[in-house]
């Protein structure tokens, strides 16, 4: 058995069963020990960044890791980005990353680099391995590393002679992570005093305190205390539709977050942190609180947040027979007449089949998408966390390989799908259960309302050159195509219907292209 073979073993022994790949000369060693490995499902991704933000979007969806497989630092470096969401989304990745053999480090050839540099400011714990006999070792703690909760990327770097050397020494085992942190009653007597105040409070939640579970909870305190919820504005999964409870999040523009905020007196943290301002703008605040807002924390991230709100209701004297507000079914009527983004979500709050998982990267075109699919089926609903766009494509393939029983619907901008557009080849390639919805209003449309909003004026003929995508427009249908995804476009609300009924009507990928 070579260091390769080891670190195969440790990985399904530790439950890691599927790697997103794309792998150069110096990870040869270990495709050839994955091939050895029929347990281990292997999917390559034609850019790293797909490699990543797939792993992210199967992480959020299976509740466990999955390694990928990148080649030397520059192969790293173009899977940052999805690094930086999944970071943000508090995914568990183990992130095996090859390099060169030790010896030949010093010759500086000229794929080297500073690994563990590019490496440190997207994981949350980075380890080289030394030589073959640790390859199991380092593996093991790599994913006790990653199912840390409430999430953690490890990136284990494996030197090409590590993976090639025969060893001897047994595997490791993989230690169990340690059960999620209770919170301190002083937190909870401080919520209780909060709520208990007579001042307006309200609940931000995020993390696993938007399962429908622990929203139930939630639902329970708001009914029988006058509490208000609120979710933060991205969130790795909620779990949405009739049947549950229904929350806001806070709005993206800074104008709509401080108007939704401005009565907040006490704010009462559950895995959430206090709501800021994505960017700085001239004459605006960062902080979307008021001054006066008191801002306690009653669990971080890493805590068990359902016992959290368990314990809150109890102390609270909530009575588990007090039932939440839940929303009731009702699916709208189909839209007709010209196709725009509301026609879009009313069509798919129409047709949304049971139990979907939705992959939501739509960014400007989709940002009232919760008001249309309150009602609809029960259904999981994936953001962009670290707002780094080019993850939405990945998401839905990895989320789709993580739950292969389910619908998942990809809404995508067309600017940010042009980041990783081959992400659609990989869900040709492993006939992934996807929808694809590109919103095609041929720009950066978020970048025409940024350049309003920090005040730089009125796009003139170089700015317009740098935010729209026209001349030539993308040809969604055409790219498809050449990924092996079946597409076609819409141009009216009616167009829409008739394809997107069709489109989760049947298995494997298609894309629409919705023209705006």
């Amino acid at each position: 058995m070579n260091g390769a073979d080891a670190l195969c073993d440790t990985l399904l022994a530790g439950g890691v069963d599927t790697c997103f790949a794309n792998p150069g000369t110096s990870e040869m060693h270990f495709v050839a020990a994955l091939d050895r490995k029929p347990r281990m499902r292997c999917v390559l991704g034609l850019f790293e960044g797909v490699v990543t933000g797939a792993a992210d979007g199967y992480a959020r969806m299976a509740e466990k890791p999955a390694a990928t497989l990148l080649h030397l630092g520059p192969g790293l470096a173009n899977g940052l980005a999805n690094l930086h969401n999944a970071r943000r989304a508090r995914s568990p990745v183990v992130n095996i990353v090859g390099d060169h053999a030790t010896y030949h480090l010093k010759h500086d050839a000229p794929l080297t680099s500073d690994i563990e540099g590019l490496a440190r400011p997207m994981s949350h714990w980075v380890g080289r391995v030394q030589d073959a006999d640790h390859v199991s070792r380092d593996a093991a703690q790599a994913i006790t590393q990653a199912r840390t909760a409430p999430g953690r990327i490890a990136t284990l770097i494996l030197p090409a002679d590590a993976a090639w050397t025969e060893t001897r020494a047994p595997l490791s085992a993989v230690t169990a992570p340690l059960p999620r942190a209770q919170v301190l009653q002083p937190h909870i007597e401080a919520a209780v005093a909060a709520i208990r105040s007579g001042k307006r409070a309200t609940l931000m939640l995020s993390g696993v305190a938007l399962r429908a579970n622990a929203l139930e909870v939630a639902g329970r305190i708001a009914k029988a205390t006058g509490v208000r919820l609120l979710a933060q504005q991205s969130n790795a999964r909620m779990e949405r539709g009739a049947g549950r409870m229904d929350i806001e999040r806070v709005p993206y523009p800074v104008e709509q977050a401080l108007q939704a905020l401005k009565d907040i007196e006490h704010l009462i943290l559950v895995g959430a942190k206090a709501p800021v301002a994505f960017f700085a703008y001239p004459g605006k605040p960062s902080s979307m609180l008021p001054q006066a807002c008191s801002v306690l924390q009653l669990a971080d991230p890493a805590d068990d947040l359902l016992h959290a709100l368990q314990w809150l209701a109890e102390e609270l004297g909530v009575s588990a027979s007090v039932k939440p507000d839940v929303m009731e079914f009702k699916r709208p009527d189909l839209p007709t007449g010209a196709l725009t983004p509301a026609a879009v979500a009313t069509a798919l709050a129409a047709l949304m089949p049971e139990n979907a998982i939705i992959c939501d990267e739509s960014v400007t075109s989709g940002r009232n998408l919760f008001q249309f699919t309150r009602t609809v089926p029960q259904h999981d609903y994936l953001q962009l966390t670290g707002g780094a766009i080019g993850e939405g494509l990945p998401m839905a393939a990895g989320a789709a390989i993580a739950c292969p029983d389910r619908k998942v619907i990809s809404l995508e901008a067309d600017g940010s799908g042009m980041y990783t557009l081959q992400a659609l080849w990989t869900q040709a390639r492993e006939a992934l259960d996807v929808v694809t919805i590109v919103f095609a209003n041929r720009s950066y449309a978020i970048l025409h309302a940024e350049l309003r909003g920090v005040g730089a004026g009125v796009p003139g003929v170089n700015a317009r050159r740098m935010l729209d995508l026209d001349q030539p427009a993308l040809q969604w249908t055409q790219l498809a195509a050449g990924m092996g995804v079946e597409s076609a476009r819409a141009t009216t609300a009616e167009e829409f219907c008739k394809l997107l009924k069709a489109a989760l009507s049947r298995k494997g990928p298609f894309l629409i292209e919705a023209v705006l």
